[in-house]
Formats: C-alpha cells, sequence, structure tokens
C-alpha cells in the first residue's frame, strides 16, 4: 500500500512538473508576442522615415531641377517636361556661323550683338516669351503677366526685334522640337520669310489663337496645310503658303535647325543665347537687359 501511495505522489509530481512546463512554456510565448510587437512597429517606423526622408530628397532635387523656363503650358501649359537651355559651351564663332543667308536671320551681325532663340511655335512658353499671347501669360503665373497687363514680365523676342529694328543686334530663330505639335507650323514661318512677312506670320502664330489652332487643328499633319494657311491669310497668300507646306519645301532646313540645336546642347524651348552668355527658359527681357547693354 505504501508502495502504490508512493507511485501515485511521484506520478502525480511528474504531472505537475509537465504541467508547470507547459505553463511556462505557454507564458514565454505570450511574452515573446508581446514583446516581438512593439520591435515590428519600430522597424516599421524606421522603413516609413526611410521612405519619407527618400521622397522629400527627391521632391527637393526635382525643386532644384527647376528653371524659369522650364518648358511647358497651362490649359496646354505643358514644355514636354524638358529644361530648357544649353549644357555646352558655345563661342561667339559658333554663333556668328549659324547667321547664313537661308536662315531666319534679320539684323547686321556686325554690330557685335548676336542673340539667338531656340523655339517651337507649339510650345506656350515661347508663346509667352514672344509677347503675343497675354492669355498664356497670365495662365502661366503671375511672373508672366507682362507689363501692359499690370505685371512684371517683359517678353525678349520682342525686345530683340526692337533691337534689331534700331540696327543695334542681329537676331536669329532657330527650330528645335520643345512641345511636338510645331515643325509644320516652324515651316510656315520660313515659306512666310520668302515673301518677307516673318514677323507677321509669326505673330500670328504666337497668339492665342495660333496656338489653339497649332496644338489642336493642324498638329504637325500636312493634311492640314490649308487649315493653317487659311489662319495666315491675312499674312501671306493662302494658296502660296499651302503650296509651300504641302510640298515641304523647308522640311530639309528645319532639320538642318535641329542639328543646330543638337550642337548647341539645346534640350528645350524657349532658349535663348545673347551672345555667348546662355539664358535657358522663358527669362524676362529685364533679367536679359545688363547683358545686352554690355555689348552696346
Amino acid at each position: 500500500m505504501a508502495q502504490e501511495l508512493s507511485s501515485k505522489k511521484i506520478e502525480e509530481k511528474s504531472k505537475a512538473v509537465q504541467a508547470k512546463k507547459s505553463t511556462d512554456s505557454d507564458t514565454i510565448e505570450i511574452d515573446l508576442k508581446l514583446f516581438l510587437m512593439p520591435v515590428a512597429i519600430v522597424i516599421a517606423g524606421v522603413f516609413m522615415s526611410l521612405s519619407l526622408l527618400i521622397g522629400l530628397n527627391q521632391i527637393a532635387s526635382n525643386l532644384d531641377q527647376i528653371t524659369v523656363g522650364t518648358s511647358t503650358a497651362t490649359g496646354a501649359v505643358d514644355t514636354t517636361g524638358t529644361q530648357a537651355g544649353a549644357v555646352t559651351a558655345v563661342t561667339y564663332d559658333q554663333i556668328e556661323e549659324i547667321f547664313t543667308d537661308d536662315a531666319l536671320a534679320f539684323g547686321d551681325t556686325d554690330t557685335g550683338l548676336l542673340l539667338v532663340e531656340f523655339s517651337d511655335p507649339s510650345c506656350p512658353y515661347c508663346h509667352i516669351a514672344s509677347g503675343k499671347n497675354p492669355e498664356l501669360n497670365q495662365s502661366a503665373g503671375s511672373q508672366f503677366t507682362l507689363v501692359s497687363d499690370g505685371g512684371t514680365y517683359v517678353a525678349p523676342v520682342q525686345e530683340f526685334k526692337n533691337l534689331v529694328d534700331n540696327g543695334e543686334a542681329a537676331f536669329i530663330q532657330i527650330y528645335t522640337n520643345g512641345h511636338g505639335n510645331g515643325r509644320l507650323a516652324a515651316q510656315a514661318q520660313y515659306c512666310a520669310d520668302e515673301k518677307g512677312k516673318f514677323w507677321e506670320v509669326h505673330d500670328l502664330l504666337m497668339s492665342n489663337a495660333g496656338y489653339s489652332i497649332i496644338n489642336d487643328v493642324v498638329q504637325n499633319d500636312v493634311s492640314k496645310a490649308g487649315d493653317l494657311a487659311d489662319f495666315l491669310s491675312s499674312a501671306v497668300d493662302k494658296s502660296f503658303m499651302q503650296d509651300c507646306l504641302e510640298n515641304g519645301k523647308y522640311e530639309a532646313r528645319i532639320t538642318q535647325d535641329e542639328q543646330i540645336a543638337a550642337s548647341f546642347g539645346v534640350q528645350g524651348t524657349p532658349g535663348f543665347f545673347v551672345n555667348e552668355t546662355n539664358f535657358p527658359g522663358a527669362y524676362s527681357y529685364t533679367d536679359m537687359a545688363s547683358t545686352v547693354e554690355s555689348y552696346l
């Protein structure tokens, strides 16, 4: 009997020990879960902080890359997300060499002041820089509102023309793709120049109505040459303009313009040079004036 009781006690003790171990094991498991939860939260917080930091750095980097004239439009203000201007140094001699008889060049290079615009008639910021589309200037922001509309922006292209008209400078306009729809309209300017009507056609194309027909109607479609010629008929005979565009008379010259832009390192529109000094974007003439005056 005593032996039987002793065996029972041993068995009960064994069960108690196993139960305790089981309980301890359960307790440890619970403790681990409680411990791991805050660790997971901390790790997640670290990853979130790193992601936020990386995102903020990226935004800051993007902002650093934005210049006055990053070309784009509103209403249609978009410049194909390009940064206007040049990335390579350009010499005075290089600039003078592009003032050829078959280019859209005006004035006398002997003045020693060479003004260059790399432009695309479909580019909204080119319209802004022309000063002929005040509606777009206003929609693009207060910094682009023209002086004539109560703002502070002075369109550089018109000021360049004034310098040429006064015999103080030479000006050239070179086409380069900045918005995607201006190639045919650029050819129209060459056609017009053949008739001595470059500026008249330029001003029509750079108007608000011009922006619409270039980007919403024609879109480089040669079959729409008649529509573009009709729009420009107040400056140049419609049938002459339509034939000039449909025959692609200045297609090769436009390609040459693009090659010149590439050789200058131009990556967007508009881009300006005052002799060797580069102004990449739709700068106000007030930002260029001191450079211009240094050559007068």
